[in-house]
């Protein structure tokens, strides 16, 4: 009998051990790993490869540009009745009770002759992958277009639709799966392109650049913002125009009580623009990690999200309304799949979930890098909330090779928040930094590192400066 005791309690044990074991395989905790060398990490060599082989196959930057040709679409999304908004977690995936204004994708084609490039918007939090692959297949099979041609970009409203995205993680910021909204997007983006590029035509195009720092501020800590917007405008032969706009402050003017469907002060932005032109205008989220919107003014609710809007869109027209414009400049595109540093999603300092849980909540791997040359402007687009403070840096670097750097978030694929390398070890996870640097931060110390990295080599390969 005793006999028995023992063997049953050790086989319990060594079950129970087990247990344990694989807890902790799958779900964690594993110990943090720290930073080491970007240029000696797989990940980084393999993108950069990539990037440097297809910047070869690339037109030859020597010969000079051709006519610009241009054009550009848009297309409502059409949202089904009562879809949840996306963009904070404490609307628990409640449905939308209306909207009050249109969602939209937009497209804007530019050639030299030699390549072309398309810049995306659309009135979302982000723009999923499973919506970017279902676009960049059907654009391939409708145009002579490929998919390292298309830059994708979401406006990064936290008031646009939801339920777009599979798996627990997008389901606890935009509610549930929904295949008709992913497929509503899809829809919408193609067209949008697809009338860009059958759209094209001569045109001219001008560029410029504005300090717009009373609009915006460091949400995370006492730092520098991306305070400088960027504006775009081209003007076709036969008199249509279409502007772009960038810029870095959150699109989180309207907060977790709305469930009116809104595009925030981008879209009021796009809006004023198209109705002060007649034309078709894309606003591109930027680095907005950190990045918060400040409004000095009395307005508050919808009334701040349009006075906002309207005083971002004026401030573009202003800035470009002197603008130089050009009819042959360089275009180039590259863009590849990338893989991301191993996942680290920390709860403490020294103390990570297990890098196997997060594919099973929906987060893998891999995203997509994008960099676009237009002019003497390059823009670069990562999969996720790129820092602000980042941005900085990374367009004084641009900056040596005669390049004005454009830093994009929201590529087609979502890894979290890309933050500066230099505050990872040194974040408290229950401080102001608390929810980016842990909750949001999935790519580990070498996050900022990599994108800055492959934005390096992007910018020297399309300036003619080597790979």
């Amino acid at each position: 009998m005793g006999r028995a005791l023992k063997y049953a309690f050790y086989g319990g044990a060594s079950v129970l051990a087990l247990l344990v074991a694989a807890c902790i395989t799958v779900a964690g905790p594993w110990p943090t790993y720290g930073p080491s060398p970007i240029e000696e990490t797989a990940y980084f060599q393999s993108a950069s490869a990539r990037l440097q082989v297809q910047a070869a196959a690339l037109p030859d930057l020597a010969q000079a540009p051709g006519r610009l040709q241009a054009g550009w679409g848009r297309s409502a999304v059409q949202i089904p009745e009562g879809t949840p908004l996306a963009g904070y977690g404490k609307r628990d995936g409640a449905p939308s009770i209306g909207s009050l204004m249109p969602i939209h994708a937009r497209a804007l084609a530019l050639s030299d002759g030699a390549d072309t490039a398309v810049l995306t918007s659309c009135d979302l939090l982000i723009l999923p992958e499973n919506v970017a692959e279902v676009v960049r297949e059907r654009v391939a099979a409708g145009s002579d277009l490929a998919p390292r041609q298309i830059l994708f970009n979401a406006s990064h409203t936290h008031s646009g639709p939801g339920g777009w995205g599979p798996g627990l993680v997008a389901a606890l910021f935009a509610g549930p799966y929904d295949a008709r909204v992913a497929t509503a997007i899809a829809d919408a983006l193609t067209e949008a392109i697809l009338e860009a590029r059958d759209a094209m035509g001569p045109a001219a195009l001008a560029v410029a650049s504005f300090e717009a720092g009373d609009l915006i501020a460091n949400r995370a800590r006492e730092a520098e913002t991306d305070a400088l917007a960027q504006a775009m405008a081209v003007r076709r032969d036969d008199g249509a125009t279409a502007h772009v706009v960038r810029f870095s402050a959150h699109a989180t003017i309207l907060g977790a009580d709305n469930l009116l469907l809104h595009g925030d002060y981008p879209g009021v932005c796009a809006a004023h623009i198209e109705e002060r032109t007649g034309g078709t205008a894309l606003f591109l989220a930027g680095a907005v990690g950190s990045m918060r919107p400040r409004w000095p003014g009395p307005e508050s609710g919808y009334a701040r999200v349009h006075a906002y809007g309207r005083e971002l869109a004026e401030r573009a027209l202003e800035a470009l309304a002197d603008g130089a414009y050009a009819t042959e400049i360089p275009v180039r595109s590259l863009g590849i799949p990338i893989d991301l540093p191993p996942a680290q999603v920390r709860f403490h300092p020294n103390w990570r979930l297990s890098p196997l849980l997060p594919p099973l909540l929906g987060v893998d791997g891999d995203g997509w890098f994008e960099a676009v040359r237009v002019g003497d402007a390059i823009l670069t687009a990562m999969p996720g909330d790129f820092s602000g403070e980042s941005a900085i840096a990374l367009r004084e670097a641009a900056s040596r090779y005669g390049a004005e750097l454009w830093a994009l978030g929201f590529n087609g694929d979502y890894a979290g928040y890309i933050s500066p390398d230099r505050y990872y070890a040194t974040a408290r996870r229950d401080g102001t930094e608390g929810y980016e640097m842990y909750v949001m931060s999935w790519c580990g110390p070498n996050q900022e590192a990599y994108f800055a990295g492959l934005a390096d080599v992007a910018t020297r390969a399309l300036f003619g400066k080597g790979g």
